[in-house]
């Protein structure tokens, strides 16, 4: 009998007040507002090893949403990820009171070097024995560029060409400037590391010099694991050369299931297998004692959550808000002197109100479970038999319900039907969580193995290596 397929489940956080469930902060009971509060986040550590989760999926921008509106006002006043914290500092923390649960940390190639961040992930892989990966991003928010001394966004597509480079470099430091027995710490010899086995990187590239070696010490996994959230033509090539996760979507089972195949074919032809690439999406799971009880607190969560933060948080460059409901969209968009191009996600022949729900419920996508125990189960056994989903990043509706529900109803139902492993069974570094006991370190066939052992760092060999 074949063996089911089990589910990886990440809990979607952000060192913040609102993250991605607007005005959901006010809920009596709602711990949002401690966010910058340490026990805030060892009290979800332990309560998420506890419960069964895999690992905790922190987000991050680094610049206000400031479209909407013109201004950051609406996303200030709606506690919209600002203030926010440095996710990379919660987590020596988090790893100190819990031995399993593994942390995924975002952090963008665009705007700070990377060896500098090389160092903090090398120290992170440390610090947690492994429990370690990076959410890859490139940032989009005008807002971010202008924090790092531009006058504006970079273009997307050149964006993802900077980041394969910024990888390019940290491959080098991470997989080829240490070899794994470079440190000796011989006492009688006293020789702590081998310097014969530590060696420069020499990169010199169109945006980044950096001449190593590493400051660390090859570390568990040496490389974090390495998640990604794309969707773009750009963005998918980029993650068939680099990513082992993807964090994607779709409004629709076929919409999921292209994504995927499309990223699996671009792992291949670099080389990869195709189920090198695991994919997560963001869900939603509201559940419930009874299905009455799971739809009096979905009733509850959409009776509260906040429009103008949803708009905020799209980056909305129109306030429809201030048009009738009555008119077109492309009514509003003109007497707002906003041309379409600027909203191609928005129905032009709609009208204002209509477009208005749509982005409301936008994020009730296919990726949603409300109900009792078995119903939610039932439900989650489609999205990895039928969508092919490998795994979840839990939209947090209530901290701590939303966990709390979802490790004391949920996980010891998908444990019984096989879908989970029992308490304390996976195990290892994240990785291994993820691909399977002895795959702590980036498979062969992955691009950036290509450095280990100090291969391909010469300089005549860099052209044809970046």
């Amino acid at each position: 009998m074949t063996d089911k397929k089990q589910l990886f489940v990440n809990l979607f956080e952000m060192a913040c007040v609102s993250h991605i469930t607007h005005g959901l902060w006010t809920l009596p009971g709602n711990n949002r507002e401690r966010f910058a509060d340490l026990d805030y986040w060892l009290e979800l550590a332990q309560l998420l090893e506890h419960g069964g989760f895999d690992g905790i999926f922190l987000a991050d921008v680094i610049g206000h949403y400031d479209v909407f509106r013109g201004g950051p006002e609406t996303a200030l006043r709606e506690g919209l990820q600002s203030p926010t914290l440095d996710p990379l500092l919660l987590v020596p923390a988090m790893a100190a009171v819990t031995d399993r649960l593994g942390f995924g940390v975002t952090f963008s190639t665009t705007y700070e070097p990377p060896f500098a961040f090389a160092r903090r992930m090398s120290t992170l892989d440390h610090l947690t024995k492994g429990r370690v990966g990076w959410n890859i991003v490139t940032s989009y928010l005008p807002n971010a560029a202008r924090n790092f001394g531009l006058d504006g966004e970079i273009p997307h597509d050149d964006r993802y060409r900077f980041a394969d480079e910024y990888l390019d470099v940290l491959y080098k430091l991470w997989e080829g400037s240490w070899d794994d027995d470079a440190v000796v710490a011989d006492r009688e010899a006293r020789v702590f590391t081998d310097p014969s086995k530590v060696r420069y990187i020499d990169h010199v590239g169109e945006r980044h010099r950096v001449a190593g070696p590493h400051l660390v010490h090859p570390s568990a996994q040496r490389t974090p694991v390495l998640f990604q959230a794309t969707g773009s033509p750009a963005g998918m090539q980029f993650a068939g050369k680099h990513a082992e996760v993807v964090f994607t979507g779709g409004r629709t089972s076929e919409d999921f299931r292209r994504a995927a195949s499309g990223m699996r074919d671009a792992a291949v032809q670099q080389g990869r297998e195709a189920d090198d690439v695991k994919f997560i999406a963001m869900a939603g799971v509201i559940v419930g004692r009874t299905q009455e009880e799971a739809e009096d607190k979905w009733r509850l969560y959409r009776a509260n959550a906040s429009l103008d933060g949803i708009l905020a948080h799209s980056s909305l460059p129109v306030d429809l808000t201030a048009f009738p409901r009555d008119i077109t969209v492309a009514d509003a968009l003109e007497r707002a002197e906003v041309p379409a191009a600027r909203v191609p996600f928005l129905p032009l022949n709609k009208t204002v109100g209509e477009a208005l729900d749509f982005i409301a419920g936008s994020r009730n996508d296919r990726f949603l479970a409300v109900g009792d125990v078995s119903t939610v189960a039932d439900t989650i056994e489609r999205w990895l038999d039928e969508d092919g989903l490998d795994g979840i990043n839990l939209r947090q509706y209530h901290s701590f319900d939303t966990a709390r529900d979802f490790a004391d109803l949920v996980i010891p139902e998908l444990r019984r039907r096989g879908r989970m492993p029992a308490e304390g069974e996976r195990a290892g570094t994240l990785r291994e969580r993820l691909f399977g006991p002895g795959r702590a370190r980036l498979p062969e066939n992955h691009y950036g193995t290509r450095y280990r052992g100090g291969a391909n760092l010469h300089p005549e060999t860099q052209a044809q290596a970046s």
